[in-house]
């Protein structure tokens, strides 16, 4: 209100100024120039209108060349790819915003028309068919919660009554949790995200919904510990701890903290763990999700999103080459010679492992993990909506 009569009365100041500056024109000022004892004020104004209006037509002669000499021209499909677009603002995509990806991935042959995240598949095919691009499906990505240290689960160094908030309870001597590592549970990765995808559990950690997550990656760049990830759908063996302190010291702080031991490394038939400052992080690239860790982990760091691992059967066209007995974890095949083999459905785990060593993809039964989780995702959004 204050700011609207400033400028009210700066108007009135520059109204009156002009007024002076047209009444010195018409009465006359200076020296060989008789003033007139009576202003004629019809006059005055209406040689000060003249003047404002004659001013106003070459500012605004002036402002119509500039607007057409500098015209920037739009694509119109960049518009129609914002349309398309989440409007999450949410910077997955690596562009500042909407806008700037929208204008990118219509400009830019090489920007990719599926990096709108939030958009889902739909979204990236629209982009792709409005700027004229192959639409590649790209696998979902959700957050992970690399922690697993509750409050029942882990000590405190501290009694922290400051600001509830994981950033601000970090400048109070890192956090007031024995691990310097672990989730502070203040729930700022909840308010960060956009989608209410996140939400704090009664015991102190972050608790994702798969069916809100977008993989947006706020809460990862919002948790100052580093604790969340946003990682592949199909990706659902983890370790979830980024301790890097010594076993022992772990073990004091948390009671599910990785201790380094390397159990896990040697029970992976797919090398695809390796222990390295103090802890062990799985090589998603090369993870099979056979879930052999996770049975083996001493001190439970490595967690199963899993629901259900299908059972292996042998085909017909099995040779009985037996390679499947040698590489099982389990014992689970079994069988003579150049004979058809069978799979005992109570010991096999599902591991996928005979699947994979099989010479003539002679066992299936290996599991889709995208459509094992598309159907835990759907079944949860039932009981979502029935509730």
């Amino acid at each position: 209100m204050a700011h609207g009569v400033k400028i009210k009365k700066i108007g009135l100041i520059t109204i009156a100024l002009l007024l002076v500056f047209a009444a010195s024109l018409y009465a006359g000022v200076g020296g060989g120039v008789e003033a007139k004892e009576k202003v004629d004020l019809p006059g005055l104004i209406k040689w000060t209108l003249i003047f404002l209006a004659g001013l106003a037509t070459v500012f605004g002669l002036g402002l119509a060349f500039a607007a057409k000499r500098f015209a920037v021209q739009i694509d119109p499909r960049v518009g129609k790819v914002l349309d398309v677009l989440a409007h999450a603002h949410c910077g997955a995509c690596g562009y500042a915003g909407c806008e700037q990806y929208a204008e990118a991935v219509v400009k830019n042959p090489d920007v990719p028309p599926n990096l709108c995240t939030p958009a889902g598949a739909k979204g990236a095919e629209a982009v792709a068919l409005i700027a004229g691009k192959k639409a590649e499906i790209k696998e979902p990505e959700f957050a992970r919660i690399m922690c697993q240290g509750s409050n029942s689960k882990s000590r405190r160094k501290f009694r922290y009554e400051g600001v509830i908030d994981c950033r601000a309870a970090v400048l109070a001597g890192g956090g007031d949790k024995s691990c310097a590592y672990g989730c502070l549970g203040y729930g700022t990765c909840s308010r960060a995200c956009p989608f209410n995808a996140i939400t704090m559990g009664d015991d102190g950690l972050p608790v994702v919904d798969i069916v809100k997550c977008t993989g947006c990656r706020k809460c990862e760049q919002a948790c100052p510990k580093k604790v969340i990830e946003v990682l592949p759908a199909s990706k659902m063996v983890l370790v979830a701890c980024h301790s890097k302190d010594k076993g022992g010291e772990t073990k004091k702080n948390c009671d599910v903290g990785c201790i380094a031991c390397g159990i896990c490394v040697k029970a992976c038939p797919f090398d695809a763990l390796a222990v390295r400052n103090n802890f062990s992080k799985i090589d998603i690239t090369r993870c099979r999700v056979c879930g052999l860790c996770v049975a083996k982990c001493p001190a439970k760091a490595i967690v199963d999103y899993l629901p259900s691992r299908p059972k292996a059967f042998v085909l017909d066209n099995c040779i009985g080459c037996q390679i499947c007995t040698k590489v099982c974890p389990v014992d689970a095949p079994s069988g003579e010679l150049k004979k058809l083999h069978v799979i005992d459905k109570e010991r096999c785990i599902g591991c996928g492992i005979c699947t994979a060593k099989c010479p003539l993809q002679a066992i299936d039964g290996t599991f889709n993990a995208r459509e094992v989780f598309a159907t835990a995702a759907a079944k949860k959004q039932k009981k979502t909506e029935a509730a």
